[in-house]
């Protein structure tokens, strides 16, 4: 590991933590015996809310044998309570910082999925050294999924899994737990304003962002021709437009990330953090369109599926996400065109 990859690694009690840099082809977390089970997780170190964070949790295992719609009257009562926590302004002095001085870690949770297979997937946290963007810790883990697929409500799906990696990350490895997380998915920019950063940013009471690859059509934001004329006024990197839904209230932003992307990213709040630092940091972490948190934690859980699955062929890390052909194909997210051994949203849900 560089020098530079180092910096900031010592925990508040002054301890040095040993940080071990991820191979390029492996994950540097190996779990045996009990992939697949995950224990209820616990809310973050020093939460006055630790007991009821632990049984939103498990509320995802808990609710599959309910019947369906007490399930969604569940769901959506917990998204109400959850949103109330919800911080949509810097709270650190690092976000304030035009070069985000004291950002030393960013973070980064992807759930990949097996196509055809609706219950089995890995659940990928990365921790990623801030300017330089190396991997500086990284854990894959298989898990088994007990809630269904149902548009708005994703954080039931996944969340669980990524709450308890980053629960494990605090209790072995304190020295290294990021700043900042950025999410694959929406965050404030949602059908009840609660989205997957939302819901893991109030659990694990770190600042998060929501990174979307496709707009999420809800307070009467259409991927219409007026849209994709906007998209086409984004000539350079850096160039964005508003996300003003109906209601008049700003719930992202549409991002060029990259020089020679078409496609732009919808960026959003997700917890403790006000949009236009998001936007930056957004931004700061592109290497290619994909922020490289995001884009790392993909690329290892999709290399960890494969080695546990042993499909053929080696490892290929650095690749863009539509360069892995070869990969097992993943669910799309939330906003996204149903997947398939994924079920969809009834017809009488709120959409």
């Amino acid at each position: 590991m560089r020098a530079g990859a180092l910096r900031g690694l010592r925990p508040p009690g002054g301890s040095v933590c040993e940080a071990r840099r991820a191979g390029p082809t492996g994950p540097t977390e190996r779990r045996h015996g009990n992939e697949g089970r995950t224990a209820p997780a616990r809310g973050a170190s020093g939460s006055d809310n630790t007991g009821r964070d632990a049984r939103d949790c498990a509320m995802a295992r808990e609710a599959v044998g309910r019947p369906a719609e007490e399930t969604f009257s569940l769901w959506k009562r917990e998204q109400a309570r959850l949103k109330a926590r919800v911080v949509d302004r810097d709270t650190e002095a690092w976000q304030r910082d035009p070069a985000f001085s004291g950002l030393q870690r960013v973070g980064g949770v992807d759930v990949s999925f097996v196509k055809g297979d609706s219950v089995s997937a890995c659940a990928s946290l990365v921790v990623l050294s801030y300017p330089e963007l190396e991997v500086v810790y990284e854990d894959c883990r298989m898990v088994s999924l007990t809630a269904p697929y149902v548009s708005g409500f994703l954080a039931f799906r996944e969340v669980p899994f990524l709450v308890d990696a980053v629960r494990r990350l605090r209790e072995k490895e304190p020295c290294l737990m990021p700043q900042v997380l950025l999410v694959d998915g929406n965050g404030v920019l949602h059908h009840r304003g609660f989205g997957v950063a939302c819901h893991l940013g109030v659990l694990t009471d770190l600042p998060c962002v929501g990174v979307a690859k496709k707009l999420l059509q809800v307070d009467g934001l259409e991927n219409n021709a007026q849209h994709k004329e906007k998209i086409q006024l984004l000539q350079a990197r850096g160039d964005s437009f508003p996300l003003m839904g109906g209601s008049g209230t700003i719930l992202g932003m549409a991002l060029k990330s990259h020089d020679h992307s078409t496609k732009p990213l919808y960026v959003s709040v997700g917890h403790k953090m006000s949009l236009e630092a998001a936007m930056r940091l957004t931004l700061g972490c592109c290497r290619f369109r994909i922020p490289e948190p995001v884009r790392q934690a993909d690329i290892r859980s999709r290399d960890y599926i494969r080695r546990t699955l042993g499909v053929p062929g080696p490892p290929a890390p650095g690749r863009e996400r539509n360069q892995k052909a070869q990969r097992p194909k993943a669910c799309p997210k939330e906003g996204s065109e149903e997947p398939a051994g994924c079920l969809p949203p009834p017809p009488a849900l709120e959409q």
